[in-house]
């Protein structure tokens, strides 16, 4: 029996108990409401004249967590945030990469640093999902065993069930088509999907994705099988682990300054690493804690690189974003190039490139493109 994932915050939460709606999902929930915030009444009474109304107080936010019915015995994490009125913009899903679940990427406790809740303020109902392997999701029996028993997990045809499953319960709620926003791997599975799927998507979003277009990348020697070029290497197993320093190793080298503080705020980097390492039953288990990571966005993005083809951008009809990080290690200006000129049948298709932003660009302090990303996102979206 699955388990609804759980987010442990410091502010006291409202349990609610949710009945099951169907076969598909089982549904168990934590609400948690943001304080209203009050002002100090004056000893003395002022004049009419000094009177100032108190600020009208920020508008209360829900995060439901729920487990949605996948393939047979696969269960997947979705949080839903939401204003807990006036939600009734474009329903936004979130679909993390190859690293940590999406938790740890779009909804951190650090204040001002939730993608999640950024979004989910401006008035979209949003959701994040741990597609199987990653976070409060069901892992795949291959993450049981030593790596080397099994090829790469999760690759792009089972995302795309575990998205299908995902979209079409947010549809079954929401009542409308949905924006898909992917970063990373993230960016290549929505990408993939709203090819496949043109009838379930208003608008898409990639952040610093591949496309299947040859061109140079920097991963691309640590995962090719020397004996054999243009193949990955067979000892890339079913799933890596990952402890603080691997997932937070690519992120410190794309920082260009020594300082990585004066980036990203230090508790920014320990939640990541810390949620992503605790989604993991397993991860106390080893020293130093790790958490099981999937290969099979690995093996799939080295194919990318390579020009190998899995899926046309030619059959996206949804309005689409496409936003390229300058500093970026993991997407490549030919994706980008590929991606301008095959959306030809996009709604509309932009593009956008952060100069100086890294890979995690939405999470680095505001004045390194955070700030810059979430206002671009958002007028986005807001468009028809």
């Amino acid at each position: 029996m699955s388990r609804a994932p759980t987010n442990r915050r410091a502010r006291a939460p409202l349990r609610l108990a949710l009945s099951p709606r169907g076969p598909a999902l089982r549904v168990a929930a934590i609400a948690w409401w943001c304080a209203a915030c009050g002002a100090s009444t004056p000893a003395t009474a002022p004049s009419a004249s000094a009177v100032v109304p108190p600020a009208a107080a920020p508008a209360a936010l829900a995060r439901v967590d729920v487990t949605v019915d996948s393939d047979p015995g696969v269960a997947l994490a979705v949080r839903r945030i939401a204003l807990s009125t006036g939600a009734n913009r474009v329903p936004v899903l979130l679909v993390h990469g190859a690293g940590a679940g999406g938790v740890a990427v779009f909804d951190m406790a650090v204040p001002g640093y939730s993608l999640a809740e950024d979004l989910a303020r401006a008035g979209h109902p949003t959701y994040v999902v741990d597609l199987r392997g990653w976070g409060g999701s069901t892992r795949p029996a291959a993450l049981d065993a030593p790596p080397e028993q099994n090829p790469p997990a999760v690759t792009s045809d089972v995302a795309m069930r575990d998205l299908a499953a995902t979209v079409a319960w947010i549809r079954g709620r929401e009542h409308r088509t949905i924006a898909v926003v992917g970063w990373a791997t993230g960016g290549h599975w929505a990408g993939m999907y709203a090819a496949s799927h043109p009838d379930d998507v208003s608008h898409l979003v990639m952040l610093n994705a591949l496309y299947g277009t040859p061109g140079p990348w920097t991963l691309r020697a640590g995962i090719e099988d020397p004996e054999h070029p243009g193949q990955p290497a067979r000892s890339l197993g079913a799933y890596a682990l990952r402890g603080r320093r691997s997932l937070l190793s690519t992120w410190d080298r794309n920082i260009p300054v020594d300082d990585k503080a004066s980036w990203r705020d230090p508790r920014v980097a320990d939640a990541y690493a810390g949620v992503a390492i605790a989604s993991d039953p397993t991860s106390v288990t080893r020293d130093p804690p790790s958490v099981r990571v999937p290969s099979g966005p690995l093996h799939d993005s080295f194919l990318l690189a390579l020009g190998t083809r899995l899926w046309n951008a030619a059959d996206i009809r949804a309005a689409t974003l496409v936003v390229r990080s300058g500093l970026d290690f993991w997407s490549r200006p030919e994706d980008v190039a590929a991606l301008r000129k095959e959306l030809v049948h996009a709604r509309r298709a932009e593009f956008v490139e952060l100069p100086d932003a890294t890979h995690l660009v939405f999470l680095d302090r505001p004045e390194h493109g955070r700030t810059r990303f979430v206002e671009l996102l958002r007028a986005f979206l807001a468009r028809e």
